[in-house]
């Protein structure tokens, strides 16, 4: 993980300090997901997966985004159960006075899918299956060189039959127009 902090702040030195709000731009990155009080195997989730996402900012305080994210697998006993997620958001921003630095808020929806399967007694298999949409919310943070920008953010939806799902991530991006 270090080693993936110095390169990101190695790109982001390298890059002009000057900010350019991009209309399109599109980021990828690592997460570090927490499921909570997982149902079918009595169990926590947390990984490390990664997200990659997309965003029109056609004002300087607001842009809508689209993410995919991998929440990772869970293996408890004879139960194997994976969890993804898109999630569409409406994005504002606080209008502080560097002109580097952006802090956010964003509202929106997740829809997550759960799929996977367990071994029952006798040698069947019993296929394990879910999805639902959700309100999701999150809070972060990005700093931007020209055209290339570092996020550190959180995200938080609900996931059924679950605790929910809490994300942080550190993501890189670039504005592409």
């Amino acid at each position: 993980m270090r080693k993936l902090l110095l390169a990101l702040v190695l790109v982001f030195a390298a890059g002009a300090a000057c900010a350019d709000d991009g209309l399109f731009y599109i980021g990828a990155g690592l997460t570090n997901d927490n499921l909570r009080d997982i149902a079918a195997t009595n169990s926590n989730l947390s990984s490390t997966d990664w997200k990659v996402w997309a965003g029109l900012r056609p004002i300087s305080l607001f842009a809508v985004e689209a993410d995919y994210m991998d929440l990772g697998s869970d293996d408890v006993a004879a139960t194997h159960l994976a969890y993804k997620a898109f999630a569409g958001y409406a994005v504002g921003y606080v209008p502080i006075p560097v002109p580097y630095l952006d802090v956010f808020g964003k509202v929106g929806l997740a829809r997550w899918t759960e799929s996977g399967g367990s071994g029952v007694p006798g040698g069947g298999f019993l296929s394990l299956s879910d999805n639902g949409t959700e309100f999701a919310w999150g809070i972060g943070g990005q700093v931007r060189f020209g055209n290339f920008g570092g996020r550190l953010e959180f995200e938080n939806f609900s996931i059924r039959n679950t605790g929910g799902a809490n994300l942080i991530s550190l993501t890189a991006f670039l504005d592409l127009f």
